[in-house]
């Protein structure tokens, strides 16, 4: 994959551009059928009158099965045609590019805290570099939040207890506002932040600037969620070299099909390996015993992030 996406004037990001062509097809089919529509009753409105002085019956009118069954398929057709055009500009949005850099985001009254692939943490402003898809992984604190950028025309809704996910492709330098599209509570209106895109020489030079701040602070996500890992016994039922134990290995567990014990399939995302630290009953791989303690009361959310991230470099 490309290090640099090309940019392109307008776009605010690479999927902006087909969320408006969606709205646009659907504003010009209604908008031709409003016009036909309305152009026909004001034209037989005039033309069928009542005149005065003038006496005319009403005629006998029966229907038209030929009408009837074209007005049924035309718009039959032509929400089929919304519906499919929708679903590819979705998957498209769903579909995060491989390579995307990652980005926690966690939600709380009234305010968004960011922290990047190294640790560093901001509030209230994410900046990214210009044409580098990004994946936002999100969860709240307490409440319901949505993370809503117009520009961009992406929302997405923020959820206390799991993780929801973003992606986009910044293809414009700039300042685009960031708002809560829920309401979540008395300052609702003020959960507002900022998404600075810069060109990716000033985004480097901003980061090496924030590293040497950063430098030996404090340990990035995936050495935390080692630590952690090893902590807390992990490594007692579960290998990282691909050797089963009493629980499954966790090489390569990211992103591989894990098969449950009723048959049914998932993919292990994000969401997936917090449910099995926090709830691991919930959802039993095949040919292993529902024998894990939970860990909800001792990891804390950041916690729980840390060794997701350490559990994706096990490749």
């Amino acid at each position: 994959m490309p290090d640099v996406y090309p940019l392109t004037s307008g776009d605010a990001t690479l999927i902006a551009h087909s969320v408006d062509g969606v709205f646009i097809f659907i504003l010009a089919i209604a908008s031709f059928f409003f016009l036909l529509t309305q152009g026909f009753l004001i034209y037989f409105a005039l033309k069928y009158r009542r005149r005065k002085g003038i006496e005319q019956p009403t005629p006998y009118i029966t229907g038209n099965t030929v009408l009837e069954i074209v007005w049924v398929i035309i718009p039959s057709l032509l929400l089929v045609a919304i519906f499919g055009y929708g679903m590819v500009v979705f998957l498209r949005m769903r579909t995060p590019i491989p390579g995307a850099m990652e980005v926690q985001v966690t939600a709380s009254q009234f305010q968004w805290s960011f922290k990047y692939p190294d640790g560093r943490t901001a509030l209230n402003e994410l900046r990214l570099p210009v044409g580098k898809p990004v994946k936002l992984i999100m969860t709240s604190k307490d409440v319901i939040h949505g993370f809503f950028v117009p520009a961009y025309r992406q929302k997405q809704d923020v959820l206390p207890g799991r993780y929801t996910y973003l992606w986009f492709l910044p293809r414009q330098a700039g300042s685009f506002d960031l708002y809560c599209s829920q309401y979540c509570g008395t300052g609702h209106s003020i959960m507002r932040g900022k998404i600075l895109v810069m060109p990716v020489a000033d985004y480097q030079a901003w980061e090496e600037r924030e590293e040497q701040k950063q430098k030996g602070a404090a340990a990035s996500p995936v050495e935390k969620g080692e630590k952690l890992f090893q902590d807390s016994g992990c490594l007692g039922c579960h290998s990282i070299d691909g050797t089963p134990k009493v629980g499954p290995t966790l090489k390569g567990i990211f992103g591989s099909t894990v098969v449950l014990d009723n048959g049914k399939t998932l993919t292990a995302d994000e969401e997936y390996l917090r449910e099995s630290i926090v709830d691991p009953n919930a959802k039993i791989v095949k040919g292993y015993q529902p024998v894990m303690p939970t860990f909800k009361a001792t990891l804390k959310d950041d916690d729980v992030a840390a060794i997701i991230a350490y559990l994706k470099t096990l490749k």
